[in-house]
């Protein structure tokens, strides 16, 4: 039988290629890999290389838009895979990810929402923004009330069948009404 020296993996700095984003600047750097790495990097992933205190490394530019930078990651982190490379993506940016439940993209995607509207350049990318937002079927404000309302409906019958107040699940409606109103300005608040 072989010892615990024999039977330990090898591992090559140079094969290992980490992708994340970098917390202080907010770039989507990859480190580690070869030459090779840098072309796939580059080719799938529309990374650039630079130079850095500890050795060369990829970076996305930053006025790359979010999504695509992790279309990009997540291309860029299978393209290594094929070959040959072990590879760390960042979760955050493999688009492929579930495992950080659908909650957590639901949170980075309204965070994308808000760092889109105020980074926009022009007019024009503010209503890409709304239309996201409030667009009448697709929109998340549209299935937003239609979610409270799914909530609102069963759980104000709830509290009455079992005698409780119903005044929270009535204040859910009203806001849930507010929401909805297609034209709040021309409504007369109490």
């Amino acid at each position: 039988m072989n010892g615990p020296k024999d039977s330990e993996p090898a591992f090559s700095v140079l094969d290992y290629v980490t992708i994340t984003r970098d917390a202080k600047t907010q770039l989507v750097v990859a480190i580690g890999g070869d030459e090779r790495a840098e072309g796939i990097l580059q080719t799938t992933g529309g990374f650039a290389s630079a130079p850095g205190p500890r050795g060369p490394y990829q970076y996305q530019p930053p006025t790359m838009p979010v999504e695509q930078q992790r279309h990009g990651a997540t291309a860029a982190a299978h393209a290594l895979l094929l070959a040959g490379f072990s590879v760390h993506l960042d979760p955050t940016l493999n688009i492929l990810a579930t495992a950080d439940d659908d909650r957590q993209a639901t949170h980075r995607y309204l965070t994308q929402l808000a760092e889109r509207a105020q980074s926009a350049a022009d007019d024009q990318e503010v209503a890409k923004v709304l239309t996201e937002i409030a667009a009448p079927h697709e929109g998340l404000l549209p299935r937003l009330v239609q979610t409270l309302i799914s909530t609102w409906a069963p759980w104000s019958e709830r509290l009455q069948n079992a005698g409780h107040e119903s005044e929270p699940a009535q204040r859910l409606m009203t806001t849930t009404g507010r929401l909805s109103d297609p034209c709040p300005a021309d409504r007369a608040d109490p």
